[in-house]
């Protein structure tokens, strides 16, 4: 088993006798199904749709806690609160000193009776099983480092925000929160409104979703994040995180596709690439390339 602090995230805690009401109207997840201890993941959205901040969401006795990027606490506190007016609901930084973990293995069949815990909880992760697991504790002792967690997640292909796809800039189908294992998670749509639903449900019914989060893959060591994807002299995308010659991407599929179709070559900074949908993903790349 392998285990590393995530020491770029940081717990909020919203609690409260209507915590659970106001959140299912803001957020994309589904919190109402949630039991003590189960966790989602979701995000909340601007009006025009776009992610403007991304989080695990674990039900807890008084309400709810939020594993969210450190960089984004404070920030996201200020936006709840704003929301709040005079719901009864308390927002604040968590102040129980518990820190964030993330556990998994090479096999993708984790199993939570894996990991010893006496002074935390742990949950697999609700976006992908394969991902492990996550904990919060006091005192568990990871065995390896952030690095290695980012590759691992890169091998996955699963998103992260800020690194993947840009906080205000992308909607939850760009990020593939459409896609994740469990439903209700990333986005419920079966629930009713929340901020920026409109855009989504539509971008989901239409089916015009046309960006999407890859992974990428080269002979050499990958080009730096932000470096423009091309094909027959055509932009389809932008290089995000990496990890060594292999790294995800935000691309056009249709771009994408229609390049594999016609036999167009893929680069970066003049870098051959190859490029394949996440398995977990029910997306497809097949085209007809005269369409």
């Amino acid at each position: 088993m392998n285990s590393a602090e995530l020491t770029d995230r940081a717990l909020v805690r919203i609690d409260g006798e209507a915590a659970t009401e106001f959140l299912q109207n803001l957020i994309t997840c589904d919190v109402e199904k949630l039991v003590e201890g189960a966790a989602t993941f979701g995000a909340l959205l601007t009006p025009q749709g776009k992610i403007l901040f991304d989080f695990f969401c674990i039900k807890t006795g008084a309400g709810y806690l939020f594993d969210i990027c450190e960089s984004l606490k404070a920030d996201f506190i200020k936006r709840m609160t704003f929301y709040k007016l005079r719901t009864p609901v308390e927002i604040a930084a968590a102040d129980d000193n518990l820190k964030i973990f993330s556990a998994w293995n090479d096999s993708g069949n984790f199993d939570l009776d894996d990991i010893d815990i006496e002074d935390g909880f742990a949950f697999i992760d609700p976006r992908l099983t394969a991902m492990g697991a996550r904990i919060f504790s006091t005192g568990f002792e990871a065995n390896t480092g952030l690095n290695d967690y980012n590759a691992h997640r890169i091998a996955r292909g699963m998103p992260a925000g800020g690194e993947d796809y840009g906080f205000g800039e992308a909607f939850p189908h760009d990020a593939m929160m459409d896609q994740f294992e469990n439903e209700g998670t990333g986005v419920a749509f079966s629930k009713g409104c929340y901020v920026g639903q409109e855009v989504v449900s539509r971008m989901q019914h239409r089916g015009t979703a046309r960006r999407r989060i890859i992974i990428i893959k080269a002979e050499h060591t990958l080009p730096d994040p932000g470096t423009a994807i091309d094909a027959d002299g055509k932009a389809i995308g932008t290089i995000g995180s990496t990890n060594g010659n292999q790294g995800l991407a935000m691309m056009r599929l249709d771009r994408l596709s229609k390049a594999i179709a016609a036999g167009n070559a893929i680069s970066a900074a003049g870098m051959a690439l190859t490029a394949q949908l996440p398995q977990w993903s029910n997306l497809s790349l097949h085209v007809d390339a005269s369409s």
